[in-house]
C-alpha cells in the first residue's frame, strides 16, 4: 500500500476537494482519479450547491453490455438510474446486416440514428406496412404493440432507443423466435398451414441480435401491400429539420405537430457552442437526456434550497424531474450536443428571463433587490441558447 503524505500530495497536480476559500481537505485515501478528472464540479461543488438531490446521471459506458453475434446492446433503467421513472434508454449497435429480430414492445419506442445506416420496417394493426432506410440524425417512432425489425446496412449502425417507462428492458420484449419456440408444433402447423416438418429447425430459444446478409437496395425489399402503407409516416429526419439559430447554438424540436405518430415523445436536439449555455428553465414533464458529444455542466434546482452539479459528456444519461429548474452549460472547446427527451405528445418548456421580462418590473425589483440595469437586460422572447 502506497502511503502519501500531506506535503506529497499539495505537490501532486491531482484534483483535490478543496475550494479556493480553503473548505474542504486533501483526498489522501484510495480514490479514482480518472472520475475526479471528469466530475470536477462534483468533487468540488459550487459553493451554490445545497441539500440532499438523488443522482440525476448515468453513463452508458457503466451499463452492463449484452453481446452478440450481430450486434450489441446497453441499457440506462430505473434499475441503473432510479430517480428516472418515466423513460429508459438502450443504446444499441447492429454489424454491417446485424438483425434486431421481428419483435414488439408493451411500451412506444423512439429512437434516434448516432452513426451509420438501418433498414427499419414494420406494420400496422390494419395490414399497412412501413419500410425505410435511416441515417445519422433520422428519428423512427413505433406506437406500442407495433411489431417492427431494424437491420444494419453496409456500414452497420449505432443508436439510441428510448421507451415509455422508466422500468422497461429490451430484453424483456415479446419476440418472434422466442414465441415460436415456446408454441407446440402442432399449433405452429395449424395457425400456418404447413406441414409440422416445416418448423423442424426453428430456433430453440430468443435470437435478439442475430448476423445476417447486407440487405439489397430498398427497393428490391419492397413488399407490396393490397391496405397500402402506413398513413403517418414512423420516419423523421431531425437533423435535416431547419433549426431554431442564435448566437451560441441551435435547437431543433420534434413531437407530434411535425411528426403526428410519435404522440407520446417528444424531443429537442440542441447544440450548444463553446461559450454558449442551455437557459435557466424547467419543464412540464420530466426529462431524459442524452449526451452526444461535447462537455458541459448541469444544476438542478430543486426547490427548498436544494441545488446539486453534475458534470456530462458524450454517452450519459441526464434526468431533471419535473418541475425542477436547470441549465446546461458547454465547458469545453467544441459544440456540445445533446437531446432531451419528454413523455409528452409536445415539448414545452418556462424560460426563467422571459417569465422576468413579462412580470411587472417593481414585482421583479422588489422581490430580487435588482436595479433597472438588470430589468432593461431582460428578453420578452424566449432565447433557449445564451
Amino acid at each position: 500500500m502506497i502511503k502519501r503524505s500531506w506535503d506529497q500530495a499539495m505537490c501532486e497536480d491531482l484534483p483535490q476537494p478543496v475550494r479556493p476559500d480553503g473548505a474542504g481537505a486533501l483526498d489522501l485515501g484510495p480514490r479514482n482519479i480518472m472520475r475526479d478528472f471528469e466530475n470536477p464540479d462534483m468533487l468540488v461543488p459550487p459553493a451554490t450547491d445545497a441539500g440532499l438531490i438523488p443522482n440525476l446521471k448515468f453513463s452508458f459506458s457503466d451499463a452492463h453490455m449484452t453481446l452478440n453475434h450481430g450486434g450489441w446492446s446497453r441499457e440506462v433503467t430505473i434499475r441503473e438510474l432510479p430517480v428516472a421513472t418515466t423513460l429508459a434508454g438502450v443504446n444499441m449497435a447492429l454489424t454491417p446486416g446485424g438483425v434486431r429480430e421481428m419483435h414488439w414492445h408493451s411500451q412506444t419506442e423512439w429512437a434516434y440514428v448516432l452513426v451509420g445506416s438501418a433498414r427499419v420496417t414494420s406494420v400496422d394493426q390494419d395490414g399497412r406496412n412501413f419500410i425505410g432506410d435511416i441515417f445519422p440524425g433520422d428519428l423512427w417512432f413505433f406506437p406500442e404493440g407495433i411489431p417492427h425489425t431494424i437491420q444494419g446496412l453496409e456500414n452497420g449502425c449505432e443508436f439510441l432507443l428510448v421507451f415509455n417507462d422508466g422500468n422497461f428492458s429490451d430484453l424483456n420484449t415479446f419476440s418472434i423466435s422466442d414465441w415460436f419456440a415456446h408454441t407446440p408444433k402442432d399449433i405452429l402447423s395449424a395457425n400456418f398451414g404447413v406441414p409440422k416438418s416445416a418448423f423442424a429447425n426453428i430456433p430453440s430459444k430468443q435470437r435478439y441480435i442475430y448476423q445476417s446478409e447486407i440487405p439489397g437496395p430498398l427497393q428490391c425489399q419492397k413488399v407490396p401491400d393490397p391496405f397500402g402503407t402506413v398513413p403517418k409516416t414512423f420516419k423523421h429526419r431531425l437533423l435535416a429539420q431547419a433549426p431554431l439559430i442564435y448566437p451560441y447554438g441551435t435547437v431543433r424540436i420534434v413531437d407530434s405537430t411535425n411528426f403526428p405518430i410519435s404522440t407520446t415523445t417528444a424531443a429537442a436536439l440542441v447544440e450548444v457552442r463553446p461559450g454558449g449555455m442551455r437557459e435557466m428553465h424547467w419543464h412540464f414533464n420530466d426529462e431524459w437526456q442524452y449526451y452526444i458529444s461535447g462537455m458541459g455542466r448541469m444544476t438542478a434546482f430543486a426547490a427548498n434550497g436544494n441545488a446539486r452539479t453534475f458534470n456530462v459528456q458524450a454517452g450519459d444519461v441526464g434526468y431533471i424531474p419535473f418541475p425542477y429548474g436547470h441549465y446546461v452549460q458547454n465547458t469545453g472547446d467544441c459544440s456540445l450536443w445533446f437531446l432531451e427527451i419528454f413523455r409528452s405528445a409536445h415539448y414545452a418548456d418556462m424560460s426563467l428571463n422571459q417569465w422576468m421580462a413579462l412580470t411587472p418590473p417593481e414585482l421583479v425589483q422588489s422581490n430580487l433587490h435588482v436595479g433597472t440595469k438588470f430589468i432593461d437586460a431582460l428578453r420578452k422572447e424566449k432565447v433557449e441558447i445564451v
